[in-house]
C-alpha cells in the first residue's frame, strides 16, 4: 500500500471520490491488490503435502503415532508425584458412580446389565490412549442408550422375540450366533454390537476425512432440546420399572402416547413393593444429590449416595426374599470374567446403517463439545478430529467384546473434573473399578431390584429436565433459539428421536435462511459533528444529512432476500424510483447530453460535460424527489451473489433514472472484486471503482460538494480508467 498523503495528486489521476476534509485538499491512498495464487502453485502445494503425508521415514512415523495415540504425547511428560493423586482420587469416584449408572443404563439399551459393565470398561482404555482431552469421561450415555435401545427392540420384533426375557428353546428359525442357537439376550446384544461397530466406523470416518466441522450445525439450543426430549422419553420408559409393571415397548411415531395410555391401563397391577422401594429411593437420593451440587465448592468429593442405596436396596432385598414373597423384579444373575470375543453380525449392517447415523452424530458431538468446553477452561488445546476418531475407536473395537454405543457423559465428566484429575490416567483407575465388579462382585448383585435401576435413570436425568427454567430466559435473548429448542423437544418426544434431532437441524438451518432473507434494515444519521453514522431508530439526537438518504442492509445480499431488499429500501427512503419513473413519463426523463442527463447519468458523464459546472446537478432532480444522493452501507454484507449483484445494478439504474446517484461505503474486498467483475455503475465508470467508499463520511462529503456545485472537486474527481487498480477514497 502505497500513502501519498504527504502530495495532492494530479487531477487527471485522481479517482472519483478521492475527497479531504474541507479544508484540505484532495487525498487519497492507493491501493493495489495482491496477486492470487496461480494454479501452478496450488498443484505444487497439494503435490508437496501429498508427498510428505505418504514418505515414510522413522520421525514421520513417530509422529503419525503420536497423533493417533496421544497418550504418547502427555504420558512422558506427566508428573507423578502432582497430578497422580488427583487422578487416583478422581477415577475412583466415578468408577463408584459408573456401577449403577453401567446396570441401569444397560436396561434402557435393552440389554443385560453385565454388558453395560463392559461397555463402561473398555471404552475408558481406549480413550485414555487415544483422546486429547484430558477431563472428558465416556461410557454409557442416557440419550444413546435410548436410540440403542429402540433400534434392539425394533429389531427383535422384525426376528420374531417378543417382549420377554424368555428364551425361545428349539426355535430352529432363531438367529445363529457362531453354532449355537441365540436367544432373545443374544440376539440383542448381537444387534447392539453390530450397531456399535457401524456407529464408530462412521465417527473414524469423519475424523479422518477432517470433518469435525459438522458438529457446528448442533447449535446449543438444538442439543438442549434434543437433550430435554430425549430425558421425557427416558423416564417414560423407565415408569414401568418403578411401579413393578410387565407392559410392551412402544416404538416409532407415538411411543411416547402409548407408553402413558398402557402404563395408566395396567396401573391397577401395581406392584406395591417396587413402588414403596422406588418412592423411597427417590426421597432418598434427590435430596442428597441435590446438597452435593449446592454444597460442592466445600465438598472435596460428592457423597456417593448412589452406589450405597443399590447396595442398602440389594442388601434388603436379598434377606427379606422381594423376588419371591412380593413378586419384585431382579437383575437376576451377573455372570462373572469375559466373554470370548465375537464379530459383529455383517447381515444386519443394512438395517443398521442408517439407526447408526443419528447414534453417530450425537455421539461426536456431545463428547467434541465437553472436551473443548473443558479444555478451553483448563487451558490445553483440543482436537475436534481426533476426538472423533477417539470415540470412534471407543465405539469399534469395544464391538468385538459385547458393548453397546458410547460417549462422552457430562455427569461423569464433571464430577471427574471437579474432583481433581488431571489427565486420562484416572480413566485407566476407573476400568480397575469396573474391572473388580466383573471379576469378583457382579454376582452379589443378584437381588437388586430393577426399580432401583429405574430411580438411578431418572434421578441423573434431571439436568435436561432443568432446562425448561431456562426457556423464559432463552425466549428474552432469541424468541427464534427458543422456537428452535421447543420444536426439537417436541419433536424428540412426541415423534422419535431420531426425526426429532433431524426436524431441530432442518428448523435450525430454517431459522437461519430466516434472519438472511428479512434482515434488519435501517437508515442512518450523524453522530453530532463526528465521523460516526448510527441507526436512528435505535439512538436519539442523530442528525440526518440535507437531501442524503444512508441506508444499511444487516445482511449479505444475495437471491433469497433480494425482493426484500428493494422493498425496505423504498419504504425507508420514501421513494420508489420505478413508480416514479412511469409517473413521470417520457416527458419528464431526462434528455441525453443535458444537464439533467449530466446527473442523471451518474458522474462519468462528466467527461463529456465538464464546461457545465455553473449548472449545480442537484438543481436537474426531479421535483418530486427530496434527496440526489442514496448512500448504501455495505458495512454488514459479507458477500453479494449474482442475483445480489443484479438487484444492485437494477437499484442504481432505477434511481439514476430519476436523477439520484447511488453510492456505495464500507464494501469489503470481496465485495469489491465482486461490483468490478459484475460491471457495477457501467464499463465506462470505471468498473465500479468510482462510486464506492471505504467509509460513509467520504461518501456523504463526496454527495455534499457534487451537490453544491464544486468545480474543483469535480475536476480532481474525474478519473481515467482504474480497472487495474480499484482505488477508493480514505
Amino acid at each position: 500500500m502505497e500513502d501519498t498523503s504527504s502530495q495532492e495528486p494530479a487531477p487527471s489521476k485522481a479517482p472519483l471520490g478521492s475527497l479531504g476534509r474541507q479544508e484540505a485538499p484532495a487525498t487519497f491512498i492507493r491501493l493495489e491488490e495482491q496477486e492470487p495464487p496461480g494454479c501452478s502453485s496450488s498443484r505444487a502445494l497439494i503435490l508437496e503435502k501429498a508427498r510428505a503425508a505418504c514418505r515414510c521415514s522413522p520421525g514421520a512415523l513417530g509422529r503419525a503415532l503420536r497423533r493417533l495415540f496421544p497418550v504418547l504425547e502427555w504420558l512422558p511428560r506427566d508428573e507423578p508425584r502432582s497430578q497422580l493423586l488427583g487422578d487416583v482420587v478422581s477415577g475412583l469416584l466415578v468408577g463408584v458412580v459408573a456401577i449403577p449408572q453401567s446396570i441401569s443404563y444397560s436396561l434402557l439399551a435393552n440389554q443385560d446389565p453385565v454388558y453395560g459393565i463392559y461397555t463402561n470398561f473398555f471404552c475408558n482404555i481406549i480413550y485414555a490412549a487415544t483422546a486429547t482431552s484430558r477431563h472428558a469421561s465416556v461410557g454409557s450415555f442416557g440419550v444413546l442408550c435410548l436410540m440403542v435401545g429402540q433400534s434392539v427392540t425394533r429389531h427383535l420384533q422384525l426376528a420374531g422375540y417378543g417382549d420377554s426375557s424368555a428364551a425361545l428353546g428349539d426355535n430352529s428359525s432363531s438367529p445363529r450366533n457362531g453354532t449355537e442357537l441365540c436367544d432373545r439376550s443374544c440376539y440383542a446384544i448381537t444387534v447392539a454390537l453390530s450397531l456399535s461397530f457401524l456407529v464408530g466406523l462412521y465417527q473414524i470416518l469423519l475424523g479422518v476425512l477432517q470433518m469435525g466441522f459438522v458438529a457446528v450445525y448442533l447449535s446449543e439450543p438444538l442439543l438442549g432440546g434434543f437433550v430435554t426430549g430425549s430425558s421425557l422419553t427416558i423416564i417414560t420408559s423407565q415408569m414401568k420399572y418403578l411401579l413393578g409393571l410387565k407392559i410392551p415397548r412402544h416404538e416409532g411415531v407415538g411411543s411416547f402416547i402409548l407408553t402413558w395410555v398402557d402404563l395408566f391401563r395396567h396401573i391397577h397391577n401395581t406392584n406395591i413393593c417396587d413402588l414403596l422401594t422406588s418412592l423411597v429411593a427417590l426421597a432418598i437420593i434427590v435430596p442428597v444429590k441435590e446438597l452435593n451440587e449446592h454444597y460442592k465448592e466445600r465438598l472435596k468429593a460428592p457423597f456417593p449416595i448412589e452406589l450405597l442405596v443399590v447396595i442398602a436396596a440389594t442388601l434388603i432385598s436379598h434377606y427379606f426374599d422381594f423376588e419371591q414373597r412380593y413378586k419384585a423384579a431382579v437383575c437376576g444373575d451377573i455372570p462373572t470374567g469375559f466373554r470370548k470375543p465375537t464379530v459383529p453380525d455383517f447381515s444386519l449392517f443394512p438395517s443398521l446403517a442408517l439407526d447408526a447415523l443419528p447414534i453417530a452424530v450425537i455421539g461426536f458431538a456431545m463428547t467434541v463439545s465437553l472436551a473443548e468446553i473443558f479444555g478451553k477452561k483448563h487451558g490445553y488445546a483440543v482436537s475436534a478430529n481426533q476426538e472423533m476418531i477417539a470415540i470412534g475407536m471407543c465405539n469399534l473395537i469395544p464391538s468385538f467384546f459385547y458393548c453397546f454405543a458410547s460417549s462422552a457423559a457430562l455427569t461423569k465428566t464433571l464430577l471427574k473434573e471437579s474432583t481433581g484429575s488431571q489427565t486420562q490416567v484416572s480413566g485407566l483407575v476407573t476400568s480397575l473399578v469396573l474391572l473388580l465388579v466383573l471379576l469378583w462382585i457382579s454376582p452379589l448383585f443378584y437381588s437388586l431390584q430393577t426399580s432401583i435401576l429405574g430411580v438411578v435413570t431418572i434421578v441423573n436425568l434431571r439436568g435436561g429436565l432443568r432446562r425448561f427454567r431456562d426457556t423464559p430466559r432463552m425466549w428474552q435473548l432469541s424468541k427464534l433459539d427458543t422456537a428452535v429448542w421447543w420444536a426439537t423437544m417436541l419433536c424428540s418426544t412426541l415423534v422419535t428421536t431420531e426425526i426429532g434431532l433431524l426436524v431441530g437441524v432442518c428448523f435450525a438451518l430454517l431459522c437461519i435462511i430466516f434472519r438472511t432473507q428479512r434482515p434488519r434494515a435501517t437508515l442512518l444519521g450523524r453522530v453530532s459533528d463526528r465521523e460516526v453514522y448510527e441507526d436512528q431508530a435505535a439512538y436519539k439526537q442523530l442528525s440526518s444529512i440535507a437531501h442524503v438518504k444512508i441506508f444499511r442492509f444487516e445482511c449479505s445480499l444475495y437471491y433469497a432476500n433480494k425482493d426484500y431488499f428493494k422493498a425496505v429500501l423504498y419504504q425507508k427512503t420514501g421513494l420508489n424510483p420505478v413508480l416514479l419513473a412511469a409517473s413521470l413519463g417520457n416527458r419528464a426523463r431526462p434528455e441525453p447530453g443535458s444537464t439533467r442527463g449530466c446527473w442523471s447519468t451518474g458522474c462519468g458523464c462528466l467527461r463529456q460535460g465538464r464546461s457545465r459546472a455553473e449548472s449545480p446537478p442537484g438543481d436537474a432532480r426531479p421535483p418530486s424527489t427530496d434527496m440526489h444522493t442514496l448512500i448504501l452501507d455495505c458495512g454488514a454484507m459479507q458477500f453479494i451473489d449474482t442475483v445480489g449483484l443484479s438487484a444492485l445494478k437494477e437499484t442504481h439504474h432505477d434511481y439514476r433514472e430519476v436523477g439520484v446517484q447511488v453510492l456505495l461505503a464500507n464494501c469489503n474486498p470481496s465485495i469489491r472484486q465482486r461490483l468490478r467483475e459484475g460491471g457495477w455503475a457501467g464499463q465506462a465508470g470505471g468498473a465500479g471503482g468510482q462510486l464506492a467508499f471505504h467509509s460513509i463520511h467520504d461518501a456523504v462529503q463526496f454527495a455534499e460538494r457534487w451537490h453544491r456545485g464544486d468545480s474543483r472537486d469535480k475536476q480532481a474527481a474525474v478519473p481515467e480508467s482504474e480497472e487495474q487498480n480499484f482505488q477508493v477514497s480514505l
